[in-house]
């Protein structure tokens, strides 16, 4: 028999936040998130997100160990955003055992109802920058420190418990190639003249503060387009440059500017993260956060692509091209040799078609699932 827990105290809730990283720590392909930011993500005292979202967290139980987890948000900024009547499932992990999911599931599903919810839909998070998507192509491939992973059998549950695919995102891995191509930096150079735009480089953290407005302005205009997002806060935005601040190396991060110094579009690539994150078992203390700060500075094999925002007044005017172009500048300066990409909607062929230049794959696909109540 399965019993379900609802988490209500500090010591349920760091088995909940750690519950993916023990589960799969011994599955190289999985890269954990860092515990104390998972449990931060669901202490309404230290997330602003609780300022419009509701959350609980399940834990499941048999014989006595835990053998599973999920997460539920209603955020009233989007079901009003969008028109909907929706709860979201988020950060669902649990042994092959249908007896298991089911309960998992069946106490969101229940606590949707009980909230007036019509539909049920996820993996999802609080925001745009926050974990969506369930893994159900490229099992075999490392993950990124931002992704989800899991068990190919998620999705025969999945579909067990009556959920449809609502949409998919993709990834590609990029072999990196020695050189930009010509036909891509001409492009590139083109966008930027017939523009009057520049590219802008911070010399370090405490000068690249200075754009973390116009940055978040970026992301919340591009953002607003996506599947299921609001815009940042003021108070979320500060949360997450606290986050990722000292994980930033500064060469990584493109902004072009146009003449009057307004930021028309942004991008942030990263040194993988995920093995850092890996060999300290997600956790900060007493080594982690030593490995996690020295690794955007050591040169890995890998460089990934977390963040592309360009403003609607710029948008359809080739400026992806420049940040990838001037991305892969700094990866071949490095010698880095594939870059990930961050999950793409599958139906956004104006990012996917940019790849075509480069000796490309696509080798992930996630899927948000979705169900009537």
């Amino acid at each position: 028999m399965v019993e379900i827990k609802d988490v209500k105290i500090r010591k349920d809730l760091r088995i909940f936040a750690g519950f993916n990283e023990k589960m799969y720590r011994d599955v190289p392909q999985a890269m954990p998130d860092l515990i104390s930011d998972e449990m931060a993500n669901f202490t309404p005292k230290k997330n602003p997100a609780f300022e419009y979202a509701q959350s609980r967290q399940f834990l499941a139980y048999k014989d006595g160990k835990c053998v599973g987890r999920i997460g539920a948000i209603i955020s009233d900024k989007a079901n009003q955003k969008w028109n909907r009547k929706r709860i979201r499932f988020t950060r669902v992990d649990f042994i092959d055992d249908y007896e298991v999911s089911e309960a998992l599931f069946r106490a969101v599903e229940n606590w949707g109802r009980e909230k007036k919810m019509q539909e049920i839909h996820g993996p999802m998070g609080f925001c745009d920058l926050d974990q969506e998507g369930m893994l159900i192509e490229g099992f075999e491939y490392p993950g990124m420190f931002i992704t989800i992973h899991n068990a190919p059998y998620y999705k025969k549950h999945l579909e067990k418990l009556g959920y449809e695919k609502c949409v998919d995102w993709v990834e590609n891995r990029i072999t990196v190639p020695k050189e930009v191509p010509k036909m891509m930096k001409q492009m590139a150079e083109r966008v930027l003249r017939e523009n009057h735009l520049y590219v802008a480089r911070a010399k370090n953290r405490i000068q690249l503060k200075k754009y973390i407005p116009q940055i978040f302005q970026v992301i919340n205009d591009t953002a607003k387009h996506l599947y299921g997002e609001v815009d940042l806060s003021d108070a979320q935005i500060k949360k997450y440059v606290k986050q990722f601040i000292l994980m930033v190396n500064v060469k990584y991060v493109i902004m072009i500017m146009n003449e009057d110094e307004e930021m028309a579009a942004f991008g942030l690539t990263v040194p993988t993260l995920g093995p850092a994150s890996k060999k300290s078992h997600g956790r900060l203390f007493p080594l982690g956060w030593v490995r996690m700060l020295y690794a955007p500075f050591a040169k890995p094999d890998t460089l990934e692509l977390f963040l592309i925002g360009v403003i609607d007044r710029y948008k359809n005017k080739g400026l992806p091209a420049v940040l990838i172009t001037e991305s892969m500048k700094a990866a071949i300066a490095d010698k880095i040799q594939y870059a990930e990409t961050g999950p793409m909607l599958e139906t956004n062929m104006a990012i996917r078609s940019l790849w075509k230049r480069f000796d490309v794959i696509q080798h992930r696909r996630r899927r948000c699932w979705i169900k009537k109540l």
